[in-house]
């Protein structure tokens, strides 16, 4: 299957600061505040909900084509990912702006003070799908990820005039969307992938129960933390598939992102439902043990022998055909 990822492309900058904001703060003169925290650590990240799947992808052999606006200070983040295997020939450079940013400063309270630049992103409503159809030989299948929302509303739309089946995946933006907008991105998506709060989020703004969303979807997949994923299809039993065995928790930074991964990669190898989700949570668990939302790698052997310790060996051998972890 050739499969486009459409979506944010960022760099995260994370800093620490070894103390408390709430000890700077003077409740009197918030209208006035001014205030500089000296930071100890700094990490610069990888990241854009688009650039981690399709990273995730292609570190299960995929060769997904990214979608989406950056800046011209994307040449190292560009090596990484061709390196990896990402198709970013179809990614559009801004010639005036920055690719998007997050830079978050956290205490040790845990309190975050952060600010998110959106750049580049902006100019992804430019982008067209159809030239990119054209040049790898036609989709079979577009994920619309988090983005700028004109972009995600046009990619959308485009699908369906091109009749592209589509994932519908607004993750973050529906929190700042209206009814009419989530309607549109979400009517007549192949799938919808929700978090657990998303999708109520969803029924509550679009006005549509989960029975009526189900007639406007083929799948609608629910991840709920801890407690696994659900896989909803109308007039049929619900699937759920638990979380893979975790070796420890370090950042669940991307999860939902590598979740994602994993489970287009099992529908381009063609397998059923609960076999994606598997594959799909099991790279997820990755992500969790690792700082960074692309600083995984992946062994061919240890990660089937993980997929067989959680979901058993008939899943291990039905999985083993469609992966091919470059690490060997």
């Amino acid at each position: 299957m050739k499969i486009a990822v459409a979506g944010s492309i960022a760099t995260d900058h994370l800093m620490t600061f070894r103390g408390r904001f709430a000890d700077s703060l003077v409740v009197e003169q918030l209208d006035k505040i001014s205030l500089s925290f000296l930071a100890e650590d700094l990490e610069i990240r990888r990241g854009g909900v688009a650039a981690n799947i399709a990273f995730g992808m292609a570190n299960l052999g995929q060769h997904p084509v990214l979608v989406g606006a950056v800046g011209e200070d994307f040449d190292d983040y560009h090596s990484w990912l061709t390196r990896h295997g990402v198709d970013c020939l179809s990614v559009y450079v801004s010639q005036t702006r920055h690719t998007a940013r997050f830079v978050c400063t956290t205490d040790d309270d845990m309190a975050q003070i952060a600010t998110f630049y959106a750049g580049a992103m902006s100019e992804a409503r430019n982008i067209e799908l159809g030239p990119i159809a054209d040049r790898v030989g036609g989709l079979d299948l577009v994920l619309v990820g988090a983005d700028d929302p004109e972009a995600m509303l046009r990619h959308t739309q485009e699908c369906r005039t091109r009749r592209i089946p589509f994932i519908a995946d607004p993750s973050q933006q529906l929190a700042f969307a209206d009814g009419d907008q989530i309607r549109r991105l979400v009517d007549g998506a192949a799938y919808l992938f929700t978090n657990e709060y998303e999708g109520h989020l969803t029924e509550q703004k679009t006005g549509w129960s989960h029975d009526e969303i189900l007639e406007r979807v083929g799948v609608r997949v629910i991840t709920r933390g801890s407690h696994g994923v659900t896989i909803h299809r109308i007039g049929q039993e619900t699937i759920a598939v638990p979380v893979a065995r975790e070796v420890r928790k370090a950042d669940p930074t991307g999860v939902g992102d590598a979740f994602r991964a994993g489970f287009i990669t099992g529908l381009s190898g063609g397998l059923d439902l609960r076999r994606c989700a598997q594959l799909g949570s099991m790279l997820a668990t990755y992500v969790i043990e690792t700082v960074g939302t692309q600083e995984y790698q992946l062994g061919q052997v240890t990660f089937l022998d993980r997929i067989a310790d959680s979901y058993g060996p008939d899943s291990a051998a039905a999985i083993a055909p469609v992966v091919a972890c470059p690490n060997g």
